[in-house]
């Protein structure tokens, strides 16, 4: 059993950047694949990036080059880097662990994080 627990969101301006962290409890946090995922209003909740055990990594295109994962497993925390944030950022952030290989797949997802808000605004 995995509990996650995410911090950081807030309200920027574009530009701004953020960190959110997503605090693991369970004692195999260092076997599991983790990943950010978000949802807007009226839309399907959309993979942002995700990170393997080994700490490969996978981006969506709306997230290269401008977001950054990554994981300290002796803190069994990901961070979510947001840097040059745009007004269609806005999403309420989900972290999630895959006890499988790391997917852009939500359904590949065994736990799931209560979310944090990400506002930007223009």
């Amino acid at each position: 059993q995995v509990q996650l627990v995410e911090s950081g969101g807030g309200l920027v301006q574009a530009g701004d950047s953020l960190r959110l962290s997503c605090a693991a409890s369970g004692r195999t946090f260092r076997t599991y694949a983790m990943g950010w995922f978000r949802q807007a209003p009226g839309k399907e909740r959309e993979f942002v990036a995700t990170i393997s055990w080994t700490s490969s990594t996978y981006y969506a295109d709306s997230a290269k080059g401008r977001f950054t994962i990554s994981r300290d497993n002796a803190k069994k925390t990901v961070y979510l880097q947001m840097n040059s944030l745009k007004p269609e950022d806005t999403a309420v952030y989900y972290c999630a662990a895959d006890g499988g290989k790391y997917s852009s797949d939500p359904g590949e997802y065994d736990y799931w994080g209560q979310g944090t808000q990400v506002t930007v605004s223009s």
